[in-house]
């Protein structure tokens, strides 16, 4: 069992029966906007430590674009190519953030990262909680009217969140990362008959909750637009790919079109990070020339508004 683990991506989140079990996020203080942490939301105090080719930094980025927090919280997006020495940017690296936070930190060194320049340390490596203090706690910075998180839908919202984290967005590392079949094989089934159910839902509204798109949609975009990219082959999650799907291949499209959203897709640094990072995975580090996306396409659901 001990050889399951040794050969693993990452030895320390590997289970002794060959499951990928993701350690948990280290840092997870609040930007308040009412003053009741030590953070409070003022512009320019934060910044946004990202990768492109990373979909829990990417949900970060799109929240950050869609809030039109740009001017209000500096971004700084780190090298694709993640070497032993972890995620670097210039001449830095993302580790030394987190032991001026926690000189005894030991875990992973992960991407998102909120720094706070003032205190010189790391406010949260959640995307969870950083997506949501974006879409939440800078209103008075950005783009006020835009919720993505409305008060009425926040219960279907969690629940959703928890379905589709479990079997889709963590579920494409289950599979890719395993190191045994039966491992494998169990996230993957989980994967597609989740993104099945998924696909029927769209059918008959034009996003998750109906006519505009929440948060839900976009924790789902940053795995569907690797889908087909990454994660087919380099995953093995390869029963379908997104573009088989009837609704799911033009949802993708849909969002994808939403002015700003194309500008937050790095093909190049999600490609040269996965197949050239995931040694274990592709030993030879090469990078396939495909596949043939192409997200602007038209996506033929304007007509759909419905929630039933």
């Amino acid at each position: 069992m001990e050889s399951l683990r040794a050969n693993a991506q990452f030895p320390d989140e590997q289970s002794e029966d060959g499951r990928f079990v993701r350690q948990q996020d280290a840092f997870r203080d609040w930007v308040r906007r009412d003053g009741s942490s030590r953070y409070p939301a003022v512009a320019e105090r934060y910044h946004l430590y990202v990768s492109y080719a990373c979909p829990w930094a990417h949900r970060t980025i799109v929240t950050r674009k869609l809030k039109k927090l740009e001017r209000a919280i500096p971004m700084t997006v780190v090298d694709p190519i993640r070497d032993d020495r972890g995620w670097h940017f210039g001449d830095r690296f993302l580790s030394e953030l987190y032991r001026a936070t926690d000189p005894g930190y030991r875990g992973r060194v992960t991407v998102p990262v909120l720094w706070d320049t003032q205190t010189e340390r790391i406010v949260s490596n959640s995307d969870d909680d950083i997506m949501r203090m974006f879409e939440t706690e800078f209103d008075a910075l950005g783009d006020a009217a835009l919720d993505l998180y409305p008060a009425e839908l926040r219960h279907e919202i969690e629940t959703l969140n928890e379905a589709i984290f479990l079997a889709v967005n963590d579920g494409v590392y289950k599979a890719g990362f395993a190191t045994s079949q039966a491992a494998y094989e169990e996230a993957a089934y989980a994967l597609f008959a989740m993104l099945d159910r998924l696909d029927d839902r769209l059918a008959t509204r034009r996003y998750l909750f109906g006519d505009r798109p929440l948060e839900t949609d976009w924790r789902l975009f940053v795995t569907l637009v690797r889908f087909d990219a990454v994660y087919v082959g380099h995953f093995k999650c390869n029963l379908r790919r997104i573009s088989d799907y009837r609704h799911l291949s033009g949802y993708l499209r849909d969002l994808y079109q939403i002015p700003g959203i194309a500008e937050t897709v790095n093909f190049d640094h999600i490609k040269r990070h996965y197949y050239m990072t995931h040694d274990d995975i592709n030993p030879t580090r090469i990078v396939p020339i495909g596949p043939l996306l192409d997200l602007d396409a038209p996506h033929g659901r304007e007509h759909l508004h419905g929630t039933g």
